[in-house]
Parts: structure tokens; sequence; C-alpha cells
């Protein structure tokens, strides 16, 4: 298999305090990793350092073999690279097929080749596959602000994946949705992986959510790694299991 995303040894501090520490990993082609850890254990630091958010004070990423540390997040996007955020992205007065088509021309160049470029560029098209994909038909001509937080959540996936990157990060894409959503986001993320081999990693509280979608999980506490392993494994290891509820 090939390795889509490489990050070795990554640090990062804020003065004394060190908010990850060594930590290295790759998500293999088509894999979904899950990414778990007691709350501020460093796990949105080290999503944000890996995307270009933050400069990370030591270590290296790679995506496809390219080393792409201390890139803007403009250009990992246009290597491949898409992620969610814990607060939802979404333009609430835009359709939802104008999300899709808005989320999509940040995939296509520079500003000026959007600003002169064609007006449609084959976007709607791709939104509209994205909106059957997702199963939000009846909803693409709907308001973004008018839908349920569940709803906005698919469609927040949805707008991730339209650049048909190589790799999307989300940020605890269950949180707030209710149970009968939550199965549909499972579901389309799942089918999204089969179907066209999509490779993403998933921050996430939702044990179940995790432990049911993903592959292989990772685990940090302090700011390191603690464990990595199969779903089964992980949720079996006493170094996690006191991680979470202590001795």
């Amino acid at each position: 298999m090939t390795a889509v995303l490489e990050v070795s040894n990554i640090k990062k501090s804020f003065g004394g305090i060190k908010a990850v520490d060594g930590v290295s990993f790759d998500v293999q082609e088509g894999e979904i990793l899950g990414l778990i850890g007691p709350n501020g254990c460093g796990k949105s630091t080290l999503f944000n350092c890996i995307l270009g958010q933050l400069a990370p004070t030591d270590g290296e990423v790679k995506v496809d073999g390219k080393v792409v540390t201390g890139l803007r997040p403009s250009e990992l996007n246009r290597l491949g690279v898409s992620r969610t955020f814990q607060l939802l992205q979404v333009f609430p007065k835009l359709s939802v097929r104008e999300n899709l088509i808005l989320a999509g021309q940040e995939h296509q160049g520079n500003m000026m080749s959007r600003l002169f470029g064609p007006s449609d560029a084959g976007l709607t098209a791709v939104a509209d596959q994205m909106i059957g994909f997702f199963k939000l038909d009846h909803l693409a001509t709907e308001a973004a602000g008018g839908l349920s937080y569940g709803q906005q959540k698919l469609l927040d996936a949805a707008m991730a994946f339209m650049g048909g990157p190589r790799l999307v990060l989300l940020d605890e894409p269950a949180g707030g949705v209710n149970l009968t959503m939550l199965g549909d986001l499972k579901e389309r993320l799942a089918a999204i992986n089969r179907e066209k081999r999509a490779t993403f990693v998933v921050i996430e509280h939702n044990m179940e959510f995790v432990m049911s979608l993903c592959t292989r999980v990772m685990v940090m506490a302090e700011g390191k790694l603690l464990a990595m392993g199969t779903p089964a494994e992980v949720r079996a290891n006493p170094a996690v299991i006191e991680a979470y509820l202590g001795h």
C-alpha cells in the first residue's frame, strides 16, 4: 500500500508546554484512521500542525512522499488535502448546491484562474453528484441555514470531498449529531471510502462511531502517541483504559 500521509516526530510547544511531543504515524491509501484521546491531549494541535494552521516546533509532514511541512492551508488544499472543523463552515444564506460549488472553487487553481476562468467549470455537475451521494437531493435548493444540525454536518462533509481530495481530515464530525443522522453520516463516509477509495483521518470523541468506522485507531495522551492498532486492539489496551478512566 502507498502512504498518502507520513507524519514524523511532530512536536509543538507553547512556551514550556509540550502540546504535541514527538508523534509519528502514517495513513495508507484508502484507509480510515481514527484519532482519539482525552480532552487536551493534543489531537487538534496535531491536526493544525499537519494542515498548516500551526508551524510545528520540530518534525516533518509528507503528502504522497512530498515534504509539505510549513505549507499554507491553501497550498495543501491544491495538493489534494482537505479538512472539516469542529465548528461548521457552511454559508447559511447560500443553498446546499451553492455551498458545494463554492467549496469546489477552492480546489481550482489561484484566485486569477477562478475569477477569469469558466464561470462553472463543471462544478455544478460535481456538486449534484455529491448531493446525490450524501442523500441531500431533497435539500439541494434549500438555504444551508435552514437545515437541521445533522444535515449541515452532512453538507460540511460533502464540501470537504468536493475537489476529489487525496486526503481528508475530519475534526469531530459526529459532535452534536442525533443518532439517526449519525447513522447516515457514518454510512456515507464508509461508502465514499469503499466506492471512491477516499482516505481520511477522523478526530472523534464518539467511541462507537470511531470503532465501527475506522480500520485503525491511534490514541494520544499528554501530547504523545499512546497506542495504535485495530479497534479491537485499542479497546482492549490497558494503557488506553487507564488514560480515559485513571488507575
